[in-house]
Parts: structure tokens; sequence; C-alpha cells
């Protein structure tokens, strides 16, 4: 009986009574009710954590930090459609640090695809977990492309109980029943005409309680929700007008930048600050114990002024090469793997009975390079902070901050602006700790901290390198055989241990994201996941590790689809129709979009399939040669997203995420050297200009049954799609990332 002769009845009682513990701590964390931290000014009135009603219009409260995919119009135009009020006359602020906006999606999003709506019992019960587990860890996160996933019901609950709780008002001040009011353009309408604005009824819905349940508008009633329609920054965007970090101004502001050491791990010595006190405007250099911040009158002379301190750096204790971590990251292949994921069939058996197609994948450290260098303003004043700061986890900058200021949270108020870019570089909470750490030694004083674009290239949380091995067998036309083994340092295990002191054990699923859950019908699979060791800190970049997984796993598929000796899309096809008929269609769009069967002659043309984030992405790139190098010229994309909730948004975040990928993949690379990065800037780290990016077409489809994510799964299809399509138009096959080390691109 093995296992089950162990098992006692206490041990039985003791699980039983702690999965029921489980459960019932479950149910309390789902149904427990967060408090509303919104504190309207006079005339106003709070209806729920999501709404503000004044006499001047509708403010949306919105969870999710705005950093140039459109999440705030959106969100805001959930509610309008409730409200029954056009989502242009709404004003859409950033949520404060506060519980209640937590992603509930966060560890959910990703969802793996399926043809049915509703959910096995299994899944279902680690879909509430996973929701559960947000709450309870108060995750206020921008990320995992998860804000409309967590939205979409949460905003439009929102807007719904205002409308019913403002009919309630009026029906009482109209003197009629609450079914015969209407709502219309900002005001409760009755039958005979007369109407009351939302704002004139602030006060009195505000005392009222909110319904226990609402019915939501039908996606057929929907005037907004499913069409284009304008982005909410758009206007103060486009005039210059909207407020970033990098745009504080307060009363008596004093401006300053940082010098934290170069080598990895390192730290200062000692510095000699006596030139850059010289300077005129220079009121302070301030000793970080790392580094050093230079206060100035303004921030080009405190960069200027910084660059004029001789620092001496402790020598990096662990003074990585490139070639060092290369090897470091290739030798986890050889120790015993994290986790195996999606093991189907035999594939030692597989791999035996026929010609193995192999082939090894290496990526390089990536930065993210947000237009906007990294930067926070901080106030210490009367016992309290203020930090203005564009960041992705407000509540974790908030909570760090207070820490280095000796404070507690609730004496830090974190202002979010518009972010200048995040793509998960502004989840980590560094710009807002070290303001804060200059603010402690500037009491009284408002300090804007702005990093010099060479602090922040430097000094970044890198999407790590990676090294992939595969092998394959191809039969009859079709793959038999599909083992893939993925090294690459943990970004989740980095991350946590940033964020709660240790690193979580067991398997790391997320290292794997854009390999496991592919939608291929091959009946011997296996993908084997290697956690490296090195260090080198990494964080959450543009699709994580589907970034990396989606070059290795579709660049693995375009080959063994030559050694079938078929066309790559159809081999593609052919492999997912039986598996996933929206991922077909996918494919099937994008090949109608670029007549993949009628190739031009003289180009070369590259498909790529990435299921990431809950949406299913197909890209075809173009490439030409000419006389100043290859060319990219087109490139087409196909999505499905099941519920397009904005296409002209969806459209935009496609081409940005491929523009964004494609520049990693043509030269995008962090190198070092001694303990330190070699890149400081842009002429180091180059992205598609204007003038060599291509002309991109997306059409977006509504066929998955769950709604997915928007800002991330354009990346990963990216690389492997342009990698493609060099090895059509060359006959060489790129297997190391960039692609500028194999080919000369036009410039």
């Amino acid at each position: 009986m093995g296992r089950i002769a162990r098992y006692t009845r206490r041990t039985f009682l003791v699980g039983t009574a702690a999965l029921a513990g489980g459960v019932a701590f479950g149910i309390w964390e789902k149904l427990r009710v967060l408090p509303n931290p919104l504190k309207p000014e006079e005339g106003a009135a709070t209806l729920n954590p999501y709404l503000i009603v004044g006499a001047d219009g509708i403010t949306v409260i919105a969870p999710r930090a705005e950093m140039g995919q459109g999440v705030q119009s959106t969100l805001a135009a959930l509610v309008a459609e409730e409200l029954d009020m056009d989502p242009v006359s709404l004003t859409v602020l950033h949520g404060p640090p506060a519980q209640v906006y937590y992603n509930g999606a966060l560890l959910s999003g990703h969802a793996t695809y399926r043809d049915t709506a509703t959910p096995g019992l299994f899944e279902a019960a680690a879909d509430a977990l996973s929701e559960i587990m947000p709450k309870a860890l108060s995750l206020q996160v921008t990320g995992g492309s998860t804000s409309m996933v967590d939205g979409f019901e949460k905003m439009r609950i929102a807007g719904a109980a205002a409308r019913e709780t403002l009919k309630r008002a009026g029906a009482a001040r109209l003197g009629v029943g609450v079914d015969a009011l209407q709502t219309r353009d900002g005001a409760v309408v009755a039958p005979d005409g007369r109407k009351l604005s939302y704002g004139a009824l602030a006060g009195e819905a505000a005392a009222l309680d909110l319904p226990k349940s609402v019915e939501l508008r039908p996606q057929s009633a929907w005037k907004y929700l499913g069409r284009d329609t304008p982005r909410a920054d758009t206007l103060a965007k486009s005039t210059g007008t909207a407020r970033f970090g990098a745009d504080m101004r307060l009363p008596g502001m004093r401006f300053a930048t940082v010098r934290i050491c170069p080598r990895l791990g390192a730290g200062m010595v000692s510095f000699d600050a006596s030139a850059a006190e010289a300077m005129p405007g220079v009121e302070k250099v301030l000793d970080l114990g790392d580094g050093i911040a230079v206060v100035a009158t303004n921030t080009w002379l405190a960069m200027q002024a910084a660059e004029a301190v001789e620092i001496v750096w402790e020598e990096a204790p662990y003074p990585p090469t490139t070639e060092a971590l290369e090897r470091d990251i290739a030798a986890a292949l050889d120790g015993k793997a994290n986790t195996v994921f999606r093991e189907s069939g035999d594939v030692a058996a597989a791999l035996g009975s026929g010609e193995v197609v192999r082939a090894e994948y290496r990526v390089p450290y990536l930065a993210h390079a947000t237009m906007e260098p990294m930067n926070a303003t901080a106030w210490l004043r009367d016992g309290a902070l203020d930090i203005w700061c564009g960041v992705q986890a407000p509540l974790l900058a908030r909570d760090r901050a207070a820490k280095v200021a000796g404070l507690k949270a609730g004496d830090v108020t974190v202002h979010v602006p518009f972010l200048g870019g995040g793509f998960g570089r502004r989840t980590e909470p560094d710009a807002a700790v070290l303001a804060a750490r200059v603010a402690v030694q500037m009491p009284g004083v408002p300090v804007k901290v702005m990093w010099s674009r060479e602090e922040d290239m430097t000094h970044d949380f890198y999407r790590p390198g990676a090294v992939a091995r595969m092998a394959g067998v191809v039969r009859d036309g079709r793959a038999e055989a599909f083992d893939a083994h993925i090294a690459a340092p943990s970004v989740s295990r980095q991350s946590t241990a940033r964020i709660v002191g240790f690193a979580p054990p067991g398997p790391d699923k997320l290292h794997l994201d854009g390999a496991i859950d592919q939608p291929y019908g091959i009946a011997n699979k296996r993908i084997s996941g290697y956690l490296a060791d090195v260090a080198v800190p990494v964080g959450f970049w543009r699709s994580v590790a589907a970034s990396f997984n989606g070059f290795f796993h579709e660049s693995f598929i375009d080959e063994l689809a030559h050694a079938a000796g078929a066309d790559p899309l159809r081999f593609r096809l052919d492999l997912i129709a039986p598996v996933h008929a929206p991922s077909a269609q996918v494919l099937e769009t994008v090949a109608r979009m670029s007549d993949w069967a009628n190739k031009p002659p003289g180009v070369g043309r590259g498909v790529a399939f990435t299921w990431s984030f809950g949406t299913a992405v197909a890209e075809v790139i173009e490439v030409r040669d000419s006389p100043d190098g290859i060319r990219l010229t087109n490139a087409w994309i196909a999505c499905d997203v099941g519920t397009a909730l904005n296409p002209r948004n969806i459209r935009t975040q496609m081409q940005g995420a491929l523009i964004y990928g494609l520049s990693a993949a043509m030269g995008g690379e962090i190198t070092f050297d001694g303990g330190e990065v070699e890149q400081a800037n842009f002429p180091d780290y180059d992205a598609l200009r204007m003038n060599t990016a291509p002309r991109i077409e997306v059409e977006v489809l509504q066929n998955n049954v769950r709604m997915g994510g928007v800002g991330e799964p354009g990346t990963p299809p990216s690389m492997p799609a342009l990698a493609n399509a060099l090895f059509d138009l060359t006959g060489k096959r790129a297997r190391v990332l960039p692609l500028s080390r194999s080919f000369d691109f036009a410039l």
C-alpha cells in the first residue's frame, strides 16, 4: 500500500483542517470589503473607490498607471458606459496607494488557451486563489498586461453601482419611482423631462448604501466600448501639457542627480566634491553610502557638478564579463532542471526513432531604456513625506520610502503622474527610495532627483540573458518530437527576494512562459527549465520570459518546418488547428493579410506565433536587401484578445510592442566588463527609427473565450519572425541575438 499505509488518521485530520482553514481564509478574504481611501474636496462626494462626483463633473480613479498603453482611458470608458456618459467628459486620475486597488488578475491573467468559457473545477479553484493572493498581499501593480482583465468587471460595477445610487437619490428628490428614471449625459432624467445632474445629487447619494448587486449593460447596448475611441491623454501629450515625473515643479524646489557605484555589488570608498562645490548654484553634495547626490539650482548644473566629483569606487566582488555570464547560464543546462512542464508522450523514444534536428540559441541581457529616465521628487516636512514618482507599484514605493525615511507607511503619500514608459522597469521602487534618501538630508525642501541616462542604463534591472538547447524530430511533414531545455536567471526569484526578502522555492513557471503554453499538437513534447544563479540584477521586461522563449520556440519550430520540407506557416497551422481554433484563426488571418502564398520576388518573409498573456498573436515580417543593407519593409500582425474594448488602442499597442521587440532583436544588448555595464546611452543601445521601421498592419480578432492582455503579447513573436524572414532571404539561420552580429541592416 506504500504511501497510503503511512497516511495516518492524524495526518488526515491535520491536512483536512489546514485545507478547510485555507478555504475559509480564501472565502473570508474574497468577501472582505476594503476601505475607500478617497477624501474628496468640499462639495464633492465619493460613492466608491473608483468615483468622485462633484459639481464640475465625474472623476474616475484609475487603479493602474498610465505609461503610454492607454489603460486609463479604457478603464474610464468602462465606468462611462455604465454611467451613460461620454468618456471624453470624464476626468481621470491615478488612485492613491491603497489595498483596494489591488490587481486581482496579476497572477491569473496569464490564462492558458482553452475552447470553453467555463473553467473546470480545478482551474476555477486556481483562478479564485490567484485573485485572492494579490488582494491579501496588497499588490497594487500595473503589469502583466492585466489591467483590462482585472478592471473589466470592477470598473463597470463601480459605474453601475454609482448610477443606481444616484437614481435612488434622484427618485427621492423628484418624487418618482426609481424604475421610472433614466440616466443620460451625466444626469438623472424623469419621464416628464426634468433632470438633475449627478453633481447636484452627489451629497444625497453619498449618504445612501450602495446596492449589493447591479445589472451591467450588455455588450449589445454598449455605446463606447468595442469601438475606436479617443484616448483621454491625447490632447495633453500632443500639446506638451501632460505632467510626467520629470515635469514636477514645486515652490522652492531644488534639483538633484545621483552617481551610484557602477560596479555590480560594490560600493564607494571615498569622494572629493571640492570642484563640484565650488561651482555657482551647487548647494550640497550628499553622501549616500554607495554613491553621491548633487543638489543644485537646476538639473543640468547638478549633472555637470556630479561629473566633477572625484569618486573612488570599490572593486566589483564578482567582476563578470559577458563571456563569463554566458558560460554560467549555459552551464546551468548541465545541472538538474528546476522544473519540467508540458511533458507529453515519450520524448526520449521519439528522439531515438528518427533523425534529430538540434539547435542552440542565445539571447543577451537587455535594458528597458524608457524615454523618460528614472526620477522622483520628494518633500519631507512636518514628519510626513510626499513623493511624486512614475511607478507601477505605488504601495511598494511608499513602504520602501517610508523605511529609509524612518517613517510609518501612513506618513508617506505617493503621487503617480504619467509614466514616460514603464515596460516593467518602474515596478522597482529604487527611484522613489533614492529620492527619499535625498529628502531626509534636505528636510523642508522639495527635491527632484533626476537620473542621467547613463545612470539609468547602467543601474537597470535587466531582461536576463538566456540559452536554449532544442531537439526535435519530424516525420511525414509534421513535428513528431519537441524537446526544449531553457536556462536563464530567475526574474521571479530575484524580484520576490527584493520585495519580501527571500526567493520562493519550487518550480518557476514564469521562467518558461512563452514556451510551455503554446497550443501546438505535438505528441511528444517536453519543456525543461534551468535556473542560472548569476549576480546581475534582473527584473520584469516587456513580456518577461516570453520575450526569449518566444524566440527560442518559434525559431526552432521554423527549423523543424524546413527540415520537414513544409511551408512554415502551413506547418504551424496544421499543428495548432486541432488544438485551439482561435489561435489557428490568427495564423489564417495573418496569412491573408500578408498574401503569404504570393510572396514577391527578392524579399524574405518570416512568420511566428506566440500565445502569451492570454492573447494569441501571429506576425509576419518582410525584409528586402538594398544597397544600404537589409531593410524591414512590411509587418503584419493578427491578434485575438477575446473582447476588444478599444480596437484602435489595441492596434497601437501591438505596433509598439512589435517595434520594441524588433529594436531588441536587431541591435539590443547589454554587455559587461569588469563588473560594469558597457552601454550608457542610445548611441550604444539604439532603437528602430521612423526610417528603419516597417510599414505595419494590424487586425484584431475576438474569438478567444476569455479576455487577454494587450501591452506585451506583440513583442515575443516579433524577434523570431524577423530571424525567420532573414533566413528566408539569405539562407542563413540566426540563432544568436542581436541580429546585427550576423546581418547588416540599413540605417
